[in-house]
């Protein structure tokens, strides 16, 4: 089966290709690319046609982090609805986290894991194994065991291995099994009962805070500890202007250390919660506007290398509540496109480049995959784009079982018209193609 793509603006960093030019989908793979592909000699019955005229073609995004949520908590999100989800915001590969019930600390729960995404999801999944036995941060798990099983990389996500020895013994596990180390950095000790980012508004609402201090102190430790063992770290949903700071000193050094940004917080800052409302409830909390501001320019500096959704469904009982009651946790795949262009993109803040590096090509050369290009004879993860429809989310129509967001309502520009993944239609203007 041919699929031919016509008249679509190619944004192709990794390649080095952007323009108008027609693209030529055979089974799973480009077959090529050109100024003009012409279609005679084909019959409908062996080509379908696609015009992207006004709309731009890019590599899938590939989201460095997510929660699916199965096993153990179904009823939030499953790999199937997430997987839907996922399409429906561009994004052809994403990596679950392994905070499960139970967690996914063993080869058999990763193997678990693909096992349920060959039979339930219509997007790539990469697993994420956890650093230490059911997170609990006093034994490690089998790290090398779950590589070879096919984890892309261990993170305690939720949460740090506030042991710093045993910390290190898991990071130097990760170095020779070749993995990366997700960090989510906060300090428990540190965070207390706090709910919100420390501040006016906490003040305000007579919440409990949560100081920078939290995210900016285990920061610097875990950096200090790749530096030791050698790790490939990768810092996620970075959101303090020194934790900025930190990672860019790092790459200075020629540390293997990355890092990404989600859309809601460089987006949002903690001046723009209404009232308490636990849909503004997040880990790390929404921060400053001096904070907001920082993580935009590191985007546009890149010292920031990806953006990545922290996927986090919940059930309206859940969110809809006040902050000291509601569950820390956003729906973000579906929005994250849109997100991107309206705050970041239509404001010159980033290229068209920059943004497709954020979303696909600097995510697969983290995880060091072969994805994120748009080439003749690689894999059709592919997605189009409207760049120019302008419309006001709508949470209940997320795919995600999550029916959340301090996002609903918001006007943005730019929709997701196609996904393919291996090929294969699988998203289509809020409607999927068949498996």
């Amino acid at each position: 089966m041919l699929t031919l793509i016509k008249n679509g603006y190619i944004i192709d960093p990794a390649s080095d290709r952007e323009g108008v030019y027609d693209l030529l989908i055979e089974d799973d793979r480009i077959k090529l690319i050109d100024k003009h592909i012409a279609k005679d000699g084909l019959s409908e019955e062996e080509l379908t046609i696609i015009d992207a005229s006004g709309k731009y073609v890019m590599p899938g995004f590939i989201d460095l982090h997510v929660h699916l949520r199965e096993p153990g908590y179904d009823y939030k999100e499953t790999i199937k609805t997430g997987s839907m989800a996922a399409a429906a915001g561009g994004f052809t590969t994403i990596c679950p986290m392994p905070n499960t019930n139970p967690p996914i600390d063993s080869p058999e729960g990763i193997k678990l894991i693909m096992d349920k995404a060959k039979e339930d999801s219509i997007v790539n999944i990469l697993p994420v194994g956890c650093i230490t036995l059911g997170q609990e941060g006093k034994v490690l798990a089998d790290i090398r065991a779950m590589a070879e099983a096919g984890a892309v990389a261990i993170s305690e996500d939720g949460k740090s291995v506030m042991d710093s020895g045993l910390y290190e013994k898991g990071m130097k596990e990760a170095a020779k099994a070749g993995i990366l180390v997700f960090a989510h950095c906060e300090d428990k000790a540190l965070v207390g009962k706090g709910v919100i980012n420390a501040g006016h508004k906490a003040d305000e609402l007579n919440l409990p805070g949560i100081s920078n201090a939290v995210e900016d102190v285990i920061t610097a430790r875990d950096i200090f500890l790749a530096k030791d063992t050698g790790a490939r770290l990768h810092l996620c949903h970075v959101s303090t202007a020194h934790s900025v700071a930190m990672i860019k000193q790092a790459k200075k050094e020629g540390l293997s250390v990355t890092g990404e940004v989600t859309p809601h917080h460089f987006t949002l800052s903690d001046k723009d919660i209404p009232e308490d409302d636990g849909n503004y409830k997040m880990n790390p909390p929404l921060r400053s506007l001096k904070d907001k501001e920082a993580l935009k320019e590191a985007i546009k500096e890149n010292v920031i290398d990806a953006i990545a959704t922290d996927h986090a469904p919940h059930s309206r009982e859940e969110k809809f509540t006040s902050f000291t009651k509601a569950s820390f946790g956003i729906v973000g795949l579906e929005t994250a496109f849109a997100l991107t262009m309206t705050e970041l993109v239509k404001p010159g803040v980033i290229t068209l480049k920059q943004m497709v590096e954020k979303l696909s090509a600097n995510p697969a050369r983290i995880l060091n995959i072969s994805k994120g290009c748009i080439g003749e004879g690689w894999i059709a993860d592919l997605v189009i784009a409207d760049p120019e429809t302008i419309y006001s989310i709508d949470a209940s129509q997320f795919y995600s079982k999550g029916k959340h967001s301090p996002f609903d309502g918001r006007k943005v520009i730019g929709r997701i018209t196609h996904t393919f993944v291996r090929g294969k239609l699988k998203y289509h203007n809020e409607r999927y193609g068949k498996r």
